[in-house]
């Protein structure tokens, strides 16, 4: 009789988060106890200080950036078996739904179905995935979470990885891979917690627990709509007000210097900042009233902006959840040899790199 083949395990993998201000790469290995760091990258896509609209930005900025990247990396685009990548913004959607109990070879087709009266993408234009989380014991139904995203959208992330001579792999969805950076490296805790992925143009934010409804919904503020602010409250260039977020953080927001600076901003205006705290509220009260459940352990900041100095604090202060910056990288094997590490804007990427196949 012929042996089965054994299925391949897994050596090395790559979670790659092509953001729109930054390309970020983590490089692992699999060790026996769990994960080794081997390498990893940041790079922008944008030169620094310049004054970025988004509807500017064009995709063909990546391919020379990656590039480079694999290149520094020493990394062979060509033997590079588990990439794992990731799309995310207005053309993904995310749900957790319940449905009565369906054996596998009839699930997928229902549950498309299932997904166009629950998903804002339409039918001809979806691509769906789906996870059964759980089976109830009582009533039989299953918990499954759906996700999709449109062709158009995968279409142009393929050809952004074609460009850098890379083959798609495992695409997944940004607020799965941030809720993955924090399940796969932190030990089993009961209760909510709130991840918010702050970036340059949005804000994603995940709320994720063992036993806790999974939900998830992007903010369109972020780093760069407070850098705008900054700018508008010391009518100072758009480079000069990055220089004023990196050196003060939330101290930039406050209207100082000549009285005339305090008519820049009206005093009924809020700053991006206190946009996402209101936000990241409002979203916690109608989580609340949706799962009924409002134990909430604490906030996880990652993303770029989430090294803002005074942030955590604020966030604190206005939500009355723990607030702090998030570290992925102190449960991974070999993360402290290398310098810069408690960088929060990797936290998409090592969540990527820990996808199973």
């Amino acid at each position: 009789m012929a042996k089965k083949k054994k299925q391949k395990k897994i050596k090395e993998s790559i979670g790659l988060d092509i953001g729109t201000h930054s390309i970020k790469l983590v490089h692992l290995k699999k060790v026996h106890e769990g994960y080794k760091l081997l390498n990893y990258d940041v790079r922008s896509t944008i030169p620094e200080g310049l004054e970025h609209n988004q509807s500017d930005l064009m995709p063909d900025r990546f391919a020379p950036v990656l590039s480079g990247m694999l290149k520094s990396m020493k990394l062979n685009p060509k033997k590079i078996k588990h990439l794992v990548s990731s799309v995310g913004g207005d053309n993904t959607s995310i749900k957790q739904i319940k449905t009565i109990f369906l054996p596998e070879d009839e699930l997928e087709s229902a549950l498309f179905f299932e997904a166009k009266k629950h998903l804002p993408i339409s039918g001809s234009e979806m691509v769906l995935d789906y996870q059964v989380l759980s089976v109830e014991e009582k009533t039989n139904n299953m918990n499954i979470l759906l996700a999709s995203t449109t062709k158009a959208l995968l279409k142009e992330h393929t050809q952004i990885l074609n460009s850098a001579s890379l083959q798609p792999n495992v695409v997944d969805i940004e607020s799965l891979a941030v809720a993955n950076s924090f399940a796969l490296t932190q030990a089993a805790e009961e209760g909510i917690y709130v991840i918010l992925n702050v970036g340059a143009y949005k804000t994603n934010m995940v709320v994720y627990g063992n036993k806790a409804k999974f939900f998830t919904r992007d903010i369109t503020w972020g780093g760069y709509h407070y850098s705008k602010d900054i700018a508008k409250i010391h009518r100072c260039s758009f480079e000069e007000a990055e220089n004023m977020k990196k050196d003060l953080g939330l101290a930039a927001q406050e209207k100082l210097g000549s009285e005339s600076s305090l008519l820049a901003l009206d005093i009924t205006d809020k700053t991006a900042i206190e946009q996402i705290a209101m936000e990241v509220k409002r979203s916690l009260r109608f989580y609340v009233k949706e799962a009924g459940d409002s134990d909430f352990r604490k906030i996880l900041l990652v993303g770029g902006t989430a090294k803002l100095k005074g942030l955590p604090n604020y966030i604190e202060s206005q939500l009355n959840i723990p607030t702090e910056v998030f570290n992925p990288f102190d449960a991974i094997e070999g993360a402290d040899k290398f310098d810069n590490l408690h960088d929060p804007q990797l936290a998409l990427a090592l969540g990527l790199a820990l996808r199973p196949e």
